[in-house]
This record gives C-alpha cells, sequence and structure tokens, in this order.
C-alpha cells in the first residue's frame, strides 16, 4: 500500500469513526441534512482531528511526562477529550456544523470511542 493510500485510507476510517460517534454518544452532533456535506464535513473534521493529535499530541506527552508516570497513562484520557473538544472548537470557528456539547461525557467518550473505533477499523483494514 502505497503513501497515499494509506493516507486516504485513514482519512475514511476517522471520518467514518467519527460518523459513528455521532450516532453513538449523545453530545455529539452534525447539524446537516445533505449526504454530501455531511460526508465533507466528516473528511474535514478527520483532517482537523488528526492534525490537532499530530502536532500538540507529542508536545503534551514530552512536557506532561510527570503526569503520564504519576498516573499510570490515565490523564491520556484528559487529555485525549480535552483534544476531542479542541477539534470541536476548530470546526465551529471554521463554521463546521460539527460540535461537541462539553468535557464530559461527549468528549471524553467520544474520544475513547472514536479512539477504539480508528484501531479496529485499521486492524480490519490492515492500513498499517
Amino acid at each position: 500500500m502505497n503513501f497515499l493510500t494509506g493516507l486516504l485510507l485513514r482519512l475514511a476510517t476517522t471520518a467514518l469513526a467519527f460518523w459513528l460517534a455521532t450516532l453513538v454518544i449523545p453530545g455529539i452532533t452534525l447539524g446537516t441534512d445533505s449526504i454530501g456535506e455531511a460526508v465533507l464535513t466528516l473528511l474535514l473534521v478527520a483532517v482537523i482531528f488528526g492534525v490537532v493529535n499530530g502536532v500538540l499530541q507529542p508536545v503534551i506527552k514530552t512536557l506532561g511526562c510527570g503526569f503520564y508516570l504519576l498516573t499510570l497513562g490515565l490523564i491520556a484520557i484528559v487529555v485525549n477529550g480535552l483534544l476531542f473538544l479542541l477539534t470541536s472548537w476548530i470546526a465551529g470557528q471554521l463554521e463546521l456544523p460539527f460540535a461537541v456539547d462539553g468535557f464530559w461525557p461527549a468528549a471524553v467518550l467520544g474520544a475513547l470511542f472514536v479512539s477504539v473505533v480508528t484501531w479496529v477499523l485499521g486492524m480490519v483494514t490492515n492500513r498499517d
């Protein structure tokens, strides 16, 4: 699998995970009626999520290494929830119809759900 195919597959699986999160997790909404607009919104939110995680998560893990050790890694749940909430905020600033209604439970459960679904879909599609 070449780089571009892998990237597009990762983007599609993340967008699918976000769509499923809007169906399963209360407080995560996709405010669009058209299928085309929903797909575009989900793809853009997946890109935002990837950039936010790719840029901020390594910095947070490096600076907060002590907290990760102190909490035996449980702080990662809080960090992922905050990054999920940040993704929602950025989407709102770009006027995308995607919203998360607060940190608990929507952002935390949404981040956990998207992580698990993308992991499972990555295993199924053998994208790595």
